[in-house]
């Protein structure tokens, strides 16, 4: 294809760069990814350069550089401010040998041409070079019309580059739900014939793809199109037990579009990654809870949240997440079903649900309750019951709900007579169950008081008051909630 000449802005760390490497008689062309934004008027997250420089060569032309891998990338250090051209990655051409484990090839030797490593590349819109000095757009695989079409194809062959690279499956779904673009039918059918090489790639690396995806602005349209060619299954698998799952009267859709409805407003609303796996994993338990009522006539869902947190554990572990992300998503996933009528709940249930999931989480689980809520339907986010319910936090957000956040503590108690042990812990419980009751207790001369009180007490009645303190709340919670439910014909 001839060259065109299309002026994109580019900045001027990346100016120098390709010039260096021009005046010392080397090629230097923008690749990938940051020539394809740049034509759709995008900010470039990053930028790489490719040249037919050797690694050692182009370390010889820029005084701060580094080069740790085997595929020739070397790292210069351009000293920007700006964090996506503080480093700028400078690659050979690259020919690459056969990939014999679906991810890496075998071997890679630098090349002299640019056309053989634009072969080598993914996608038609990735495989664009751009000369930034003179305006030369080199497009020999058809990238700038796919661009104009919106359209994800395949280089070449769609089932050879999936063959080579698995993770390009993945990758071509993500890229569609960030640039909105359509897949074309050779690359789906290739999708199709090699979605089971991504069992594969590493978990790590579908989670980073799969993170990519539920950040994006249409993660719903993603999974649904992972689902349709095969690839959901090598991702989470338990998510389409609920497909085909019908649910009761009170929702409009079986648990599958429920998830995938409550992801998206997630998306929608901009909110956290944490919000976005709860909202894709509250419900993925019900497909192993559903039961039929024939005093109801209708699907009951008990005990789902539980369920649900434990495979939400199981799915995220599998993945890779880390330990933090895991807790705090099965917590908001075991919690979601909070019982948040203004009218009957009270301020002491309240504050144990914000003692669940912790002060900076409080929003996330309130958020998530909204997600769900739009998920089954209803076109209203906050209707009077939540809002007010919303009001009730905020006033219980001024109480204490942690050992942590009491007018007392361990070397207070050491203080006033207690020696180091556990005893210290089972009367920081005791004392947390009190002023749960009623934060007014929250205060030194009262806490001292009735720690003087506890101390006098056998360690076996102490160590029982501590262990039933700790207890309590989650046990006195879950039956006033069930008794809840049941009253209010909520699953």
């Amino acid at each position: 294809m001839t060259p065109m000449k299309t002026p994109l802005p580019v900045p001027g760390e990346i100016l120098a760069i390709c010039r260096t490497l021009y005046e010392a008689s080397f090629q230097a062309y923008l690749v990938g990814g940051c020539v394809r934004d740049l034509m759709l008027g995008r900010a470039p997250k990053d930028w790489d350069i490719t040249t037919n420089a050797s690694p050692e060569q182009i370390q010889g032309l820029f005084e701060n550089t580094f080069y740790e891998n085997e595929y020739g990338t070397v790292g210069v250090v351009t000293g920007s401010d700006d964090p996506r051209i503080k480093v700028v990655e400078v690659t050979p051409y690259r020919i690459e040998g056969k990939y014999s484990n679906a991810r890496h090839p075998d071997s890679v030797t630098f090349g002299e041409s640019l056309s053989e490593d634009l072969k080598r590349r993914d996608f038609t819109i990735n495989a664009i070079a751009y000369d930034p000095l003179t305006g030369m757009l080199i497009d020999e695989h058809g990238g700038k019309e796919d661009i104009a079409a919106r359209r994800i194809r395949a280089v070449g062959y769609a089932q050879e580059r999936f063959q080579e690279d698995a993770l390009r499956m993945l990758r071509a779904i993500r890229l569609s739900a960030e640039l909105d673009f359509v897949l074309d039918g050779d690359t789906m059918a290739g999708i199709v014939a090699q979605a089971s090489q991504l069992e594969k790639i590493s978990r790590e690396r579908v989670r980073d793809e799969l993170v990519r995806i539920l950040m994006s602005d249409r993660p719903m349209q993603a999974l649904y199109i992972a689902h349709k060619l095969g690839v959901l299954a090598y991702i989470i698998p338990e998510l389409q037990e609920g497909i085909g799952c019908a649910q009761n009267q009170a929702h409009s859709f079986d648990v599958f579009e429920h998830l995938m409805r409550s992801l998206q407003h997630a998306a929608d609303k901009g909110w956290s990654l944490d919000v976005r796996l709860a909202a894709l994993l509250h419900d993925v338990g019900k497909p192993r809870t559903r039961l039929w009522s024939d005093e109801k006539e209708d699907w009951t869902f008990h005990g789902h949240d539980v369920i649900s947190a434990k495979m939400a554990k199981k799915i995220l572990s599998d993945l890779k997440f880390p330990k933090e992300t895991i807790e705090r998503v099965s917590t908001l996933v075991r919690t979601h079903m909070f019982f948040s009528d203004p009218d009957v709940v009270t301020l002491s249930a309240v504050r144990r649900v914000i003692a669940r999931v912790g002060k900076d989480r409080i929003n996330d689980l309130l958020n998530l309750r909204v997600c769900d809520r739009i998920g089954t339907g209803r076109p209203k986010e906050h209707p009077f019951r939540l809002r007010k319910y919303m009001s009730m936090v905020d006033e219980a957000m001024r109480d204490p709900i942690s050992v942590g956040m009491l007018k007392i503590d361990g070397k207070k108690l050491m203080e006033l007579g207690e020696r180091p042990g556990p005893r210290i812990g089972w009367i920081l419980h005791a004392l947390l169950e009190e002023v749960l009751d009623d934060p007014a207790r929250n205060t030194a001369e009262y806490l001292a008081k009735r720690t003087q009180e506890l101390m006098s007490g056998s360690e076996e009645d102490l160590r029982k008051l501590g262990e039933a303190g700790k207890e309590r709340k989650g046990e006195e919670d879950n039956a006033a909630v069930q008794k809840l439910r049941k009253k209010h014909h909520v699953n």
